[in-house]
């Protein structure tokens, strides 16, 4: 959902940033998620129906801002950016790399507690379609990100210099690409960087352009929310913070067309979900006893869609519910949509385990 949040660029005293949040949470013995929209455009790139991989957020009017949406945009207060370092074309072109000297300067006196990051992705990628980061690029981003939190600070992890998506000159040592991927590279970055970071707190949140113009006047809007449609996928409840036209200028504030944000489930677990929850597992235990049969619940589990802290209190509660009953279970499943075990890091999420099968 969305709030507006007024600040100023570095080069300009006439940028805004609009932030972005769900509130959604998707869960349930057998619960999805929003169904797949379209977006009625005739707009399309060079690239054509080739961005149909990356489907707009559902058609429909941006719903307000979110509570967490407001508390985050009130908790910012005084920032900084930290410019010309891992936005240049490469670390240490124009002059700084991000040291820990600067990162240690986070929570002195003083110092302020909120740090925008500026990357420029697009140099760091393969110049084809999928635009496959660079593992040690990646590494290193994660890593600075890291240290900024740890340090106690709200990072601002944007997408940076990406010049010709703007369609501008590119910079000295930046690398060229087909024209017919720009924007499929811009959507297909997005699915890695907000799938590499998605199991970080609150505190990270998403820039998803700086300063569009240029090239992108006929199409932000449709690349917006494609982006923000990819960036749900794995962050069903990030803050994202996106910008206007015109280099972020208030005066493009009436043509952003915010995406339909929509909540697509529900929290847990209030009296009338646990309510359901027993009413429905009694049943199975009546039935048991009445027929002469031992049964047991072969399917449960909550998407991974939802926000983490929802899906290990439902697990939980199911998990104690069965118990309590004797009821033998099988959560659904390892390591797909609903799973406990994440492939892409190679370990299980530990607090959803241990919700299931801990103590």
């Amino acid at each position: 959902m969305t709030s507006a949040l007024f600040c100023t660029s570095r080069r300009r005293w006439r940028s805004v940033w609009v932030s972005l949040a769900a509130v959604t949470v998707g869960l349930g013995l057998a619960l999805g998620l929003a169904a797949c929209g379209s977006w009625n455009s005739a707009w399309r790139t060079q690239a054509g129906a080739a961005l149909d991989r990356y489907p707009p957020m559902p058609a429909g009017t941006a719903p307000g801002a979110s509570p967490e949406a407001v508390a985050m945009a009130r908790s910012l207060g005084r920032g900084i950016n930290f410019g010309n370092m891992l936005d240049a074309p490469q670390e240490g072109d124009w002059g700084l790399r991000v040291e820990d000297r600067f990162i240690d300067l986070v929570g002195t006196a003083g110092f302020p507690t909120t740090v925008r990051l500026p990357v420029r992705w697009s140099n760091h990628a393969s110049p084809d379609a999928a635009a496959r980061i660079d593992p040690v690029f990646m590494a290193r981003v994660a890593d600075v990100v890291g240290k900024l939190l740890a340090r106690g600070a709200t990072v601002v992890l944007n997408m940076h210099h990406y010049r010709q998506f703007d369609g501008d000159k590119l910079d000295p040592g930046e690398n060229a690409v087909d024209p017919a991927v720009v924007d499929l590279r811009f959507l297909a970055l997005w699915q890695q960087i907000a799938q590499r970071f998605a199991g970080h707190g609150p505190r990270l949140l998403f820039e998803i352009y700086n300063e569009p113009h240029g090239r992108l006047e006929s199409r932000w809007n449709n690349l917006l929310s494609r982006a923000v449609r990819v960036i749900r996928a794995s962050n069903p409840r990030r803050l994202l913070v996106v910008g206007p036209l015109l280099w972020n200028s208030p005066a493009a504030l009436p043509r952003l067309v915010l995406p339909a944000d929509q909540p697509v489930g529900v929290d847990c677990c209030s009296t009338a979900q646990l309510a359901l929850m027993h009413r429905l597992l009694d049943q199975a235990v009546r039935e048991s006893a009445r027929l002469g049969y031992p049964v047991f619940v072969g399917e449960f589990g909550a998407y991974g869609k939802a926000a983490a802290a929802a899906r290990v209190a439902y697990s939980r509660a199911m998990r104690e519910a069965m118990e309590a009953r004797g009821l033998p279970w099988m959560y659904w499943e390892l390591a797909a949509g609903f799973g406990v075990y994440d492939p892409a890091q190679g370990r299980m999420r530990d607090e959803l385990a241990t919700a299931l099968f801990g103590p």
